[in-house]
């Protein structure tokens, strides 16, 4: 597990606003209801409105402080649907202070998309590049201000030291198929976190190239309970099902758990931050 840190750790996010993509529920849904209780202006940026509301209505009714929750539509399987959420944003905002790429999927049967691409490697890589990059005008618009701390966030996973390395260079790469096997559902979902990681670490650069006053992190939450982990695993007959059912709630955190990690801190500040770094608890 993450070290332990508590929401008074946590700077206040008055007049701050945050896109945060998935969240109506696991580490992505206790990440909002914080970050709201801080008084950010949260966008839930999902596929599922229904879900959202309900998501929303419930953060809502357990106490949402000085801030909002808003949805919006992003359907992260299409890279269109990304591209579409970022003229929408656009049309709302003027600033944006917090980007979390939150959501992912895990891996199921090997699967390309009508695009011809390998279906859980757009979910959880190409269309939050996509969104990234649509986004960053109004990233760097909002880092030029005084005393800003901007941050482009990105959840991980310890999974991405279970694969090889790779340059992720061309179709074929992208599309690697490591089986239906659980340890090849495991591999497939580490690889499209692997491409994740490196895609942060190199705009990092570009970044700290040419004095963009902007933070990438991507970072480990912890072993938790989420929906997602449970399904892959409930999925497997006898081991698989018997590890999410019986081992995840005696050992794994609980999505609080995973959301503070993710959060800066007031006591570590953008300088203090090492971009160059994987966070986790690994």
């Amino acid at each position: 597990m993450a070290p332990l840190i508590s929401e008074k750790d946590l700077p206040d996010y008055r007049g701050k606003v945050v896109f945060l993509t998935g969240g109506n529920s696991g580490i992505g849904y206790a990440t909002i209801q914080i970050l709201a209780r801080h008084g950010a202006k949260v966008y839930m940026a999902t596929r599922n409105e229904s879900r959202a509301k309900e998501a929303i209505q419930k953060i809502t009714s357990e106490g949402i402080g000085a801030g909002s929750v808003e949805w919006l539509q992003l359907d992260l399987s299409d890279p269109r649907s990304a591209a579409r959420a970022v003229q929408t944003f656009l049309m709302k905002e003027q600033r944006l202070d917090l980007l979390i790429n939150n959501a992912a999927v895990g891996a199921g049967p090997f699967k390309l998309t009508s695009d011809g691409l390998l279906d859980i490697m757009v979910t959880n890589h190409i269309s939050h590049v996509i969104l990234t990059k649509g986004l960053l005008p109004l990233l760097k618009q909002t880092a030029a201000e005084p005393r800003s701390d901007v941050r482009i966030i990105a959840l991980s996973s310890a999974s991405h030291t279970f694969v090889d390395p790779n340059s992720f260079a061309t179709r074929e790469s992208l599309n690697k198929n490591y089986g239906n096997s659980l340890k090849g559902a495991l591999n497939t979902y580490g690889y499209s976190k692997l491409a994740c990681m490196l895609y942060f670490k190199a705009l990092q650069k570009r970044f700290d190239a040419d004095g963009t006053r902007i933070t990438c992190v991507t970072v480990h939450p912890g072993a938790i309970r989420t929906p997602g982990g449970e399904s892959v695993f409930a999925d497997t007959p006898v081991v698989g099902l018997l590890f999410a059912k019986v081992i995840m709630p005696m050992m794994f955190g609980n999505w609080k758990d995973g959301a503070l990690p993710v959060l800066p801190q007031r006591e570590r500040p953008t300088c203090d931050c090492n971009s160059n770094k994987y966070e986790g608890d690994m």
